[in-house]
């Protein structure tokens, strides 16, 4: 998976239920520092429109929409994101192969460059969350399948809990994407994600882009908590 021009891993999760605030944070933030992810909430409220104003202000924008359908309709979902020109667009690994493959190819075939990532297991479950669902697994067994599942699929990476980036590193090519949420800069709240560590332990773990919402959406300085993490990955964009 290719960079682009941005030097920065971190990846700005926008969760907001107000437009006004959005764009008044999104104003103290460079392309250059940060990319943007959209997640439900913003895309429901707001919809592409939302998307086409932050790319056109020169972010790379992450569209964590998660599909999980039939083959067909994940195929013209992702489509139509790439249509708007997003960088990045998920699906459910869960989802399985085909309609992985299904995904991928409608994003082959997309005019615009849009990377597939499949989530793997959210990292807002613990184990007993997960044994609710999967009674014969665990956690880093489930991620390593799921992660596994979606490269032979032909999807560019996986979003997983950094704390299985390393195992992973171990199974995945060199070029597969690990995206994650759950990152938490030392002394942050946790919130509600469970399976959390902080920027510079997530990338010596093997992770390439970190997903950070309210440590800096809800500070009272968003620019400089932003450049704060970047700082210390030792980057100075």
């Amino acid at each position: 998976m290719s960079q682009s021009i941005v030097k920065s891993p971190v990846i700005v999760a926008l969760d907001f239920d107000d437009i006004d605030a959005a764009k008044n944070l999104v104003s103290q933030l460079s392309p250059n520092q940060c990319r943007l992810k959209v997640g439900k909430e913003m895309f429901t409220l707001f919809g592409p429109d939302w998307v086409r104003f932050l790319i056109d202000q020169g972010f790379d924008v992450f569209l964590d929409l998660k599909f999980h359908d039939i083959p067909n309709t994940v195929a013209k979902a992702v489509s139509a994101a790439s249509k708007l020109g997003v960088w990045m667009v998920n699906v459910h690994a869960s989802g399985g192969p085909v309609m992985i493959a299904a995904a991928k190819e409608a994003l082959q075939s997309s005019s615009h460059q849009t990377f597939l990532t499949a989530v793997t297991v959210l990292t807002s479950m613990d184990e007993t969350q997960f044994k609710a669902v999967y009674q014969n697994s665990d956690i880093a067994g489930k991620v390593r399948d799921l992660a596994l599942l979606a490269q032979e699929a032909g999807a560019d990476g996986v979003v997983c809990s950094a704390q299985e980036a390393t195992m992973l590193r171990e199974y995945v090519r060199k070029d597969f994407c690990l995206v994650t949420p759950g990152i938490r800069p030392s002394g942050s709240a946790s919130d509600d994600q469970k399976r959390i560590m902080t920027p510079s332990e997530a990338i010596k773990a093997g992770v390439d882009y970190l997903v950070i919402g309210r440590p800096i959406t809800q500070s009272l300085s968003p620019q400089q908590s932003l450049l704060d993490i970047n700082e210390s990955l030792g980057l100075a964009v």
